[in-house]
């Protein structure tokens, strides 16, 4: 059974390490519901297909679905692709599942976080989350690896490291009164050094315009090896984005890691704005436990919103005009891998993208 720690990663001498060192693994939830995946998911589905196919190119991938859909889940995988039954209220395992956190012996744990639905009953994007919140401890449970219970909210989406004691996040996300009210920046900080492990956060303005998480990082920019920041750019001062990522650029520019020095800053074009057509609304049905998404609607498309795997880097496709120079620039930052691109549009409808709906768990043995 995974036993539940009462300690914090750091006082056990556990951090959580950057995305691109080596996985054992990566999970994924299966979507279904109607409410938020249009045409009862099936499109959705196949764009999950397409992500956990590309994924386990590199590594070995698990799928947690749902006791009703696991018969259509598993027929519509590849073989190669773990499915276990695994209940949720949706299928962001970033932000539901669990961090993995690993220390110098090679020893492996989850963080559980608690989670609210990016928000609770302030602005939550559905309700009910109890099956969300319960989804970190069950894969802790499977991969019986202990696990830590962090008192707080947050959303695995709102942070990202560079392995090396530097954590960024936005103030729009960790700052909203909706997660820790009774937190302010300073506290919010410490407990991110306590439970990750980090040194240094770097702090950025507002996450993608009209991103519906309040802002994760995830969205706006990553690092892809240490000192070297991805960030959202949109050229056009004319869209809300270009004052957004500009701050962005403005903070990062004046920033230093935790071992003292400057970051590189290197721009990924925002695809073109993307908005919810009138069929693609008219195919997600209506529901007071669920945001609607009404035509229209402008979405938060990023390149971002990659994947760092095994000698891999699954990026979305969503604007064929933008898409080649994404990927060229990400196989500059990532030449010791592949870059395999696959149709995004179906998830960035859903809410998010392809780094939102994956979490990987690094090489290690339960300790």
């Amino acid at each position: 059974m995974s036993e539940t720690l009462s300690s914090t990663p750091r006082d056990d001498g556990f951090r959580m390490p950057a995305e691109w060192e080596p996985h054992q693994g990566c999970w994924l939830l299966w979507p279904e519901r109607p409410d938020n995946w249009r045409l009862g998911a099936k499109p959705a589905q196949q764009a999950f297909v397409a992500v956990a196919t590309a994924i386990s190119e590199g590594e070995p991938v698990t799928v947690g679905v749902s006791r009703a859909q696991f018969e259509n889940a598993r027929a519509r995988l590849p073989a190669r692709v773990r499915v276990v039954e695994l209940s949720a209220n949706d299928c962001w395992m970033r932000d539901v599942g669990p961090t993995f956190v690993t220390n110098g012996r090679g020893h492996l744990r989850a963080i559980d976080w608690t989670f609210n639905a990016w928000g609770g009953l302030e602005g939550g994007l559905y309700f009910p989350w109890d099956l969300d919140d319960q989804v970190a401890a069950k894969v802790a449970e499977l991969e019986r690896v202990p696990r830590y219970r962090a008192p707080f909210v947050l959303e695995g989406g709102a942070i990202h490291t560079d392995g090396a004691g530097t954590l960024l996040v936005t103030e729009q996300c960790l700052l909203n009164p909706n997660r820790n009210p009774g937190l302010d920046k300073v506290e919010i900080e410490g407990l991110l050094r306590a439970w990750l492990g980090v040194e240094t956060v770097i702090w950025l303005g507002a996450g993608v315009h009209l991103d519906e998480t309040d802002g994760h990082i995830d969205n706006l920019a990553c690092f892809v090896r240490p000192g070297v920041v991805a960030l959202t750019w949109e050229e056009d001062p004319a869209d809300p984005q270009h004052a957004i990522s500009t701050d962005a650029l403005a903070r990062l520019q004046k920033a230093r890691d935790a071992r003292g020095q400057p970051l590189e800053i290197v721009r990924i074009p925002q695809p073109r704005p993307q908005f919810i057509s009138e069929a693609e609304s008219a195919g997600i049905d209506l529901s007071a436990a669920a945001m609607p998404r009404p035509a229209g609607g402008r979405l938060a498309a990023s390149y971002v919103n990659f994947y760092i795997g095994n000698g891999i880097v699954v990026m979305p496709e969503l604007d064929p005009t933008r898409d080649g120079e994404a990927a060229a620039i990400l196989a500059k930052l990532f030449p010791e891998r592949r870059i395999l691109a696959v149709p995004g549009r179906e998830i960035l409808l859903g809410g998010g993208n392809i780094h939102c709906i994956t979490q990987q768990q690094p090489v290690g043995t339960p300790g």
